[in-house]
C-alpha cells in the first residue's frame, strides 16, 4: 500500500470517509460492498514498518512522536501528556491490543439492535481478536485480584461483566499486532480507494436551493502540499462521513465553518454554515493512575489481559516487561520538551503556562531503574464513565495542528472516589500472597507511590502528602488512557442515526460521538459501530434506490 492510492480512483464518490482509522476501516471495507467509497487518512501505513507493530516495540512506537511518525503527541491542557494516532488503522496501530465488548448495559442504552451488534463484533473479531497466552506475571495478577475480593472468576472472555477475566487481545501468539487496517481486506477492491498521508482541510456545503446545508465534498492537502478537491456523486444518499476521532472530528466540523459562532469568528472562518454550539463540548477523557513495581524475578513481556471489573467502576488493568530503558524514556520525553516549547513561543494561547521543570529534574537524577531494561510490572486503574468533563475548542486554523483540550480530570468527586478505590484495589493486590513473587520483600507502598510520583508522568505539580492521601495522589499522578471521547455527542451534535444536526450529507462515526468509554477498551466497540453503522447505512441506501425504481 503506497503513499498513492489503493484502488481504482473515481471522478466522484458515493461516500467519503475522513479518517482510516478505527472505525473509518471497518465502516470503508463495509460501504464499498454496495457503493465507492473514498478514505482520506492523514498518516501512513501500518505495513510499511512491520517490526514497529510487534509486542516488544509497544513502548517505542508508542513514544515515537517524530514529526511523521504514527503517534502524535498533544498535551491537554490539564497538563496530561496524549497522543493521536496518524496511520492507517488510528489507535489500533498504537494501543496496547486490548480487545473486549461493551457491556449489555452500555449497548441498551445506545439504542443499538444486540443481534446486529453481536454480528458486527464478530465480524472484527474473525480478522483480529485472539485470546493472549498468560504467563507468570499476568496468572500473579489475575489471582491478586481474586484475593483482593474482584469475584467472580470469568474465566477469557470478550464480554464485559463484574469480576475478574482475561480479555482478548489484536496481538497474535508471535506478539504481531493486527490492526483495524486488517479489516480492508473484507472490502471490495474494485470500490474502494484509500488515499494516505491526505490531509483534510476541511468539508465543502452548498446551499443552493436548499433549506440547509448539505455537504458535498472536502478539501485535502496531499504529502507533496498539492491540494485536490474531492466530490460526493450526485445522489441524495450519498455522505460525506468523518471518522477522525474524538480530536480530529469537531476540529474538522470547525475548521468547515460548523461550530460555535463566536469562537469560529474569532478564528476568522468564513463562511459560519452553521451555529453548532455543542460542537467540541462534553470532551471526557478516562483518567488512569498507575503503580510501578520492580520484580526480583524475570517477567515476561506482556500488555493488558486480566482485568478486574469492579462494582465501583474502577477497571483495574497491567503490564509487564515493557522496555522502559533510558533511550525511549529520553527520547519521548525530548519530544514533550520540544512540544511544549513550540507551543510556547508560538503566537498561540494556552490558557496556562505549563512547567518543564520537573522533566528537566528528573534526566538529573534518573533512576538506576529506567537504564536498562526494566524488569518490572505496572498495574492501573481506570476510571469508568467519567463524570467529569471538558472541551476543546481551535488554537489555530492549521489542521495539522493539534486543538486546545481540556478533561477537567477529577473535577468531579464521583470520579475521585473511584480512583482512590481503585488505587486501594491495587495496594491490595500488590500485597497479595499471589503477587509476592513479583515484589521485592523490602517494598512499601509508601515507596511505590513515591517511586511514581518522582516521574514527570504530567505536568502537575507534586505535593508531599500525596505518599499518604490517594486523592492527592491521584489528582497529581493521572495520565491518559488514550480514550478520550465526546466532541461530537449524540443527542447534541448528532442524532440516533449519527447525521449532523442541520446539516445533510455528513454524518460522524467514532468515539467522539461517545456519551461515555465503552467498557474497559473502547477499540472494539469503535471497529463494531463503523460495521454496524455501515450495514444500517447501506439498508437506508437499498430501501431509497428501491423506493425510486418504484416511482419510476
Amino acid at each position: 500500500m503506497k503513499d498513492a492510492t489503493f484502488a481504482p480512483t473515481f471522478a466522484r464518490y458515493d461516500y467519503i470517509i475522513i479518517g482510516g482509522g478505527t472505525s473509518g476501516c471497518a465502516l470503508a471495507a463495509t460501504l464499498s460492498q454496495n457503493a465507492t467509497v473514498l478514505v482520506l487518512e492523514r498518516g501512513g501505513s501500518p505495513y510499511e514498518n512491520p517490526t514497529a507493530t510487534d509486542i516488544q516495540n509497544f513502548a517505542t512506537t508508542l513514544s515515537n512522536t517524530s514529526p511523521k511518525s504514527w503517534s502524535q503527541l498533544f498535551v491537554s491542557e490539564d497538563g496530561v501528556y496524549n497522543t493521536r494516532a496518524r496511520v492507517l488503522g488510528g489507535g489500533s496501530v498504537l494501543n496496547a491490543g486490548f480487545y473486549t465488548r461493551a457491556g449489555d448495559d452500555y449497548v441498551k442504552e445506545a439504542e443499538w439492535k444486540s443481534d446486529e451488534v453481536e454480528a458486527a463484533y464478530e465480524w472484527v473479531e474473525n480478522k483480529i481478536a485472539f485470546e493472549p497466552p498468560v504467563m507468570g506475571w499476568q496468572t500473579a495478577l489475575k489471582d491478586g485480584l481474586l484475593e483482593a475480593g474482584e469475584f467472580p472468576y470469568n474465566g477469557f472472555t470478550y464480554n464485559h461483566t463484574y469480576g475478574t477475566k482475561i480479555g482478548g487481545t489484536i496481538f497474535d501468539n508471535v506478539g504481531q499486532r493486527h490492526t483495524a487496517a486488517n479489516l480492508l481486506e473484507y472490502a471490495n477492491p474494485d470500490t474502494v480507494a484509500v488515499y494516505l498521508h491526505a490531509t483534510v482541510h476541511k468539508i465543502v456545503f452548498t446551499t443552493k436551493g436548499r433549506p440547509r446545508p448539505k455537504a458535498y465534498g472536502v478539501i485535502f492537502q496531499d504529502e507533496n502540499g498539492v491540494l485536490h478537491k474531492a466530490e460526493l456523486a450526485k445522489n441524495a444518499m450519498n455522505e460525506v462521513i468523518l471518522s477522525a476521532g474524538a480530536i480530529g472530528s469537531p476540529q474538522l466540523l470547525m475548521l468547515s465553518g460548523v461550530g460555535p459562532m463566536a469562537h469560529l469568528a474569532a478564528h476568522g472562518i468564513k463562511p459560519v454554515v452553521l451555529d453548532h454550539p455543542m460542537v467540541g463540548q462534553g470532551m471526557a477523557d478516562n483518567p488512569m493512575n498507575a503503580i510501578f513495581i520492580p520484580s526480583p524475578t524475570p517477567v515476561e513481556v506482556s500488555l493488558i489481559q486480566a482485568v478486574g471489573i469492579t462494582k465501583f467502576d474502577s477497571y483495574i488493568e497491567g503490564a509487564s516487561g515493557v522496555i522502559f530503558s533510558y533511550s525511549w524514556t529520553r527520547n519521548y520525553f525530548d519530544g514533550v520538551l520540544n512540544y511544549l516549547n513550540e507551543i510556547q513561543t508560538s503566537h498561540t494561547t494556552t490558557s496556562t503556562p505549563l512547567s518543564t521543570q520537573s522533566i528537566t529534574d528528573f534526566f538529573k537524577s534518573i533512576d538506576p531503574l529506567f537504564n536498562a531494561t526494566t524488569q518490572a510490572g505496572v498495574i492501573l486503574q481506570k476510571v469508568a464513565g467519567p463524570v467529569s468533563r471538558g472541551h476543546l475548542e481551535l488554537r489555530n486554523t492549521n489542521p495539522y495542528d493539534n486543538p486546545s483540550v481540556r478533561f477537567n480530570y477529577y473535577q468531579e468527586p464521583e470520579d475521585l472516589k473511584k480512583c482512590v478505590e481503585g488505587i486501594t484495589t491495587i495496594i491490595k493486590v500488590i500485597n497479595s500472597k499471589a503477587f509476592s513473587k513479583f515484589k521485592y520483600p523490602e517494598a512499601t507502598i509508601p515507596g511505590l507511590l513515591d517511586l511514581i510520583l518522582n516521574v514527570p508522568t504530567n505536568l502537575r505539580p507534586r505535593h508531599v502528602t500525596s505518599v499518604f492521601n490517594l486523592k492527592q495522589f491521584c489528582i497529581d499522578t493521572v495520565m491518559t488512557i488514550w480514550h478520550y471521547h465526546g466532541g461530537c455527542q449524540i443527542g447534541r451534535v448528532v442524532d440516533k442515526n449519527y447525521k449532523v444536526l442541520g446539516i445533510d450529507g455528513l454524518r460522524v462515526i467514532d468515539g467522539s460521538t461517545f456519551l461515555k468509554s465503552p467498557g474497559t477498551n473502547p477499540q472494539a466497540t469503535v471497529m463494531m459501530l463503523g460495521r454496524y453503522m455501515g450495514q444500517k447505512i447501506l439498508k437506508e441506501r437499498e430501501a431509497f434506490l428501491e423506493k425510486k425504481e418504484e416511482e419510476a
